[in-house]
């Protein structure tokens, strides 16, 4: 947790990105399976380029799912973004499928047998954070650049003839003092629009989408707001720049602002420890500070492949902590069971709510009735209280 005074950035990407278009589809296909048999097995990669789109990886279900319907996911996905250019649309574009069943060698690490548990479905380290900076407990600048970037999607999907167009990234710099956020300094938000507007009115569509987004008295000085920096921004998406899934891991979480282990989450199933770990990881971290025993918390998780508990459970609350780090990290494994069958029953992973997470963030999000974002609920408060005293 730094303090004084300084200066902090973090960016966000749309589901127009490039990037972002290959998550929402591989998330699909996860859903797509796990709506079939919540047992699955799911690995997905997918890339995107101009009228391109590949999809590859692995998978394992118990009925048949064929490669046409995972076709047809993918240009559902790329519809409901609202891609119809000549250069992406999600009727005309060429999809590819290579997706296969998976390894052998990877199910028997995993699976449970006998009175072996489930284990983990590859080794790695997971992270999780939460601070007292917004309402959702999420650091500021991530959180701002993601509300920035919703709206204006928001804005696109409620009116198609705004001018904008799927294609867009902000980023967000703040002022802290003493540690804290107190103002931002510059916003940058470049988006793909229309032929017929120019720089200017881009801005001025922009502009209340910015002010909306941050407190009031927060916004950056007139000469430090960037829309469109580079002027024309009409070519965008996967006919400007390839995609591919996992490529904005920091977007995903944090903003830079806490650790990350390394993993992309978007197209894997909640055996994954990358993604379903990464989500207990936030889910602690956030009761934690929710129950007031910190105002910052930083939990590490690290497994193996095929092991079910973790070989690791690290807490990192830079001296604001109410409660011994140690002991800390013993209350965490008493209220939550880590291995990989216990996170994915604990939090109800295994179920099709992905999509959803696929762009503005994984965290921070509002826990919905389906089940999806259940890694933000506070549920763990009064436990936590408890084993605290």
């Amino acid at each position: 947790m730094a303090t004084g005074n300084y200066l902090f950035t973090s960016e966000s990407v749309s589901e127009g990105h490039p990037d972002k278009v290959c998550d929402r589809i591989s998330d699909e296909i996860v859903d797509l399976f796990l709506g079939t048999d919540d047992q699955s097995r799911v690995a997905v990669e997918t890339l995107t380029t101009t009228q391109k789109v590949v999809l590859a990886g692995e998978v394992r279900c118990s009925q048949e799912i064929t490669k046409e319907q995972m076709i047809e996911k993918a240009r559902e996905a790329v519809k409901s973004i609202g891609y119809e250019q000549d250069g992406f649309h999600w009727k005309t574009m060429d999809v590819d499928c290579y997706v296969h069943s998976q390894s052998a060698d990877i199910a028997q690490g995993v699976d449970s047998a006998g009175n072996k548990d489930e284990g983990a479905g590859d080794q790695g380290i997971m992270f999780g954070y939460a601070c007292r900076e917004t309402e959702s407990l999420m650091p500021a600048p991530i959180a701002f650049s993601h509300r920035i970037l919703r709206t204006m999607a928001d804005e696109r999907h409620a009116n198609p003839s705004c001018g904008l167009l799927p294609d867009s990234k902000s980023q967000v710099t703040l002022q802290y003092i003493d540690g804290k956020p107190t103002g931002a300094t510059s916003i940058v938000v470049s988006t793909q629009h229309v032929e017929e507007l120019d720089q200017d009115q881009i801005r001025e569509i922009v502009r209340p989408h910015v002010e909306n987004a941050l407190p009031a008295g927060w916004m950056c000085p007139e000469d430090e707001f960037y829309v469109n920096p580079t002027g024309k921004f009409v070519i965008g998406g996967p006919d400007g720049d390839a995609g591919l899934t996992g490529r904005k891991i920091i977007v995903d979480t944090y903003g830079g602002a806490a650790p990350h282990g390394g993993g992309a989450f978007s197209g894997k199933d909640p055996t994954k420890v990358d993604r379903s770990a990464a989500y207990a990881a936030r889910y602690l971290a956030k009761n934690v500070v929710a129950a007031d025993l910190a105002d910052f918390c930083v939990i590490q998780l690290a497994y193996a492949i095929g092991v079910s508990k973790p070989l690791s459970v690290y807490v990192h609350t830079a001296g604001t902590s109410r409660v011994d780090e140690n002991k800390l990290a013993g209350m965490l494994q008493e209220v939550m069971d880590l291995s990989p069958r216990g996170i994915r029953e604990h939090l109800g992973l295994n179920r099709p709510i992905y999509a959803p997470s696929a762009a503005y963030g994984h965290f921070g999000r509002n826990p919905r009735e389906n089940g999806a974002f259940s890694w933000e609920r506070t549920d763990l408060v009064e436990a936590l209280k408890a084993a605290a005293s």
